[in-house]
C-alpha cells in the first residue's frame, strides 16, 4: 500500500516519528465526550505519544510483541476526539473477536460516552451489507451461514455439479473456495492453475455454490469480506460517500489481513487518506487462511 508516514517501532521507544499534515475537519463536540489530555498521554512513553499525536496522513506502525500496539490505537482514537474529530468519523478494525473485545474495553475506559465503531472486519462488512443489501444483490434480512450450514450447502453444490471428485472431498473443495474468496476472487474471476485438478473442481463447484447461497438469500463467512469489497468496487458513489464518512480508519494486527480485507481498506481510503495500521510481519500466524 502507499504509505506517506512510515514508523518503525520495535519497542515503541526508538527513533522519532515523521509526519505529513493535510486538512483535518474539526467539530464542536459535547465537552463530556472529550477526554483530558493527561489521561490520554501520561500512560505513554515518548515514542508512543508521538505516534498517538500523529493523526493526519497515512501512518504505518511496525511494532514487536508487547510493545503497546493496541494501546497506541486506542489512545490515538481518544486523542483524535480530544482534538475535535467526531467519533462517528472513526473506525477501528481488527481480525479476531478477542482483539476487538480488548479494543472496545480500552476505549470504554478512555472515552466512555463516545460512539466509536470498533470491531472485526467481518462484523463491519456485515453491517455494510445489511445497510446496502439491495446493491449487493441481497435482501436486508439475509442469513449468515455458519460452518455447518455452509458445508451442507456445499455438498449439495457438489452433487448438483455431478463431478468425479477423485480422491478429493467436499471439505477440500470448500477449503479451496474459502481461499479463493479470501483472495478477493468472484466465481467468474477464478482461473484454474495448470495441472491442478482441485482447481478444476473448484471452478465447477464455486459458481453453483454461490448461486445456491444467493437463491437462499444467504452468505457464508468469507462472503462478508468478498461481497462488501465488491459492493464498494461496483458503486463508486457509495464508496466515495463511505470514504468521506469514515475518514479515520485504523487497523490493528495488520499483518493478519488477507487480500479481500486489503481490497476493502484500499477502496475506503482513496479520497481521504488518513489510514493508520499497526502490526508486525514477524507475528503473522494466519497465512493458512490467506493472510499475506
Amino acid at each position: 500500500m502507499d504509505v506517506l508516514v512510515r514508523r518503525k517501532l520495535r519497542n515503541l521507544t526508538d527513533e522519532g516519528v515523521h509526519r505529513t499534515f493535510t486538512t483535518t475537519r474539526r467539530f464542536n463536540l459535547d465537552k463530556t465526550l472529550v477526554p483530558a489530555a493527561e489521561l490520554i498521554l501520561n500512560p505513554l512513553n515518548e515514542t508512543q505519544r508521538a505516534a498517538v499525536q500523529c493523526i493526519d496522513g497515512p501512518l504505518l506502525i511496525l511494532a514487536g510483541p508487547g510493545s503497546g500496539k493496541t494501546r497506541v490505537i486506542t489512545h490515538r482514537i481518544a486523542w483524535m476526539i480530544h482534538e475535535g474529530l467526531s467519533p462517528s468519523d472513526i473506525v477501528a478494525l481488527t481480525c479476531t473477536n478477542k482483539a476487538a473485545d480488548e479494543m472496545r474495553n480500552r476505549l470504554a475506559t478512555l472515552v466512555p460516552t463516545a460512539q466509536v465503531w470498533a470491531g472485526t472486519f467481518h462484523r463491519f462488512c456485515a453491517r455494510l451489507l445489511r445497510t446496502y443489501a439491495p446493491l449487493a444483490g441481497l435482501a436486508e434480512n439475509y442469513t449468515i451461514y455458519d460452518m455447518d450450514d455452509s458445508r451442507k450447502l456445499l455438498k449439495q453444490a457438489v452433487a448438483t455439479a455431478e463431478l468425479d471428485l477423485g480422491h478429493y472431498t467436499p471439505g477440500a473443495i470448500g477449503n479451496e473456495i474459502s481461499r479463493v474468496k479470501n483472495a478477493g476472487l468472484m466465481p467468474d474471476q477464478f482461473q484454474p492453475r495448470p495441472g491442478k485438478h482441485l482447481d478444476v473442481l473448484v471452478a465447477s463447484v464455486y459458481p453453483v455454490y454461490q448461486r445456491m447461497l444467493q437463491n437462499a438469500n444467504a452468505v457464508d463467512f468469507d462472503d462478508l469480506l468478498l461481497l462488501a469489497a465488491q459492493l464498494l468496487a461496483e458503486n463508486d458513489e457509495l464508496r466515495s460517500s463511505l470514504d468521506q464518512r469514515f475518514s479515520r480508519m485504523m487497523v490493528d494486527e495488520y499483518q493478519d489481513t488477507n487480500m479481500a480485507q486489503y481490497r476493502l481498506i484500499r477502496l475506503m481510503n482513496q479520497d481521504v487518506r488518513h489510514l493508520a495500521v499497526t502490526g508486525d510481519p514477524d507475528q503473522s500466524i494466519y497465512g493458512w487462511r490467506g493472510a499475506n
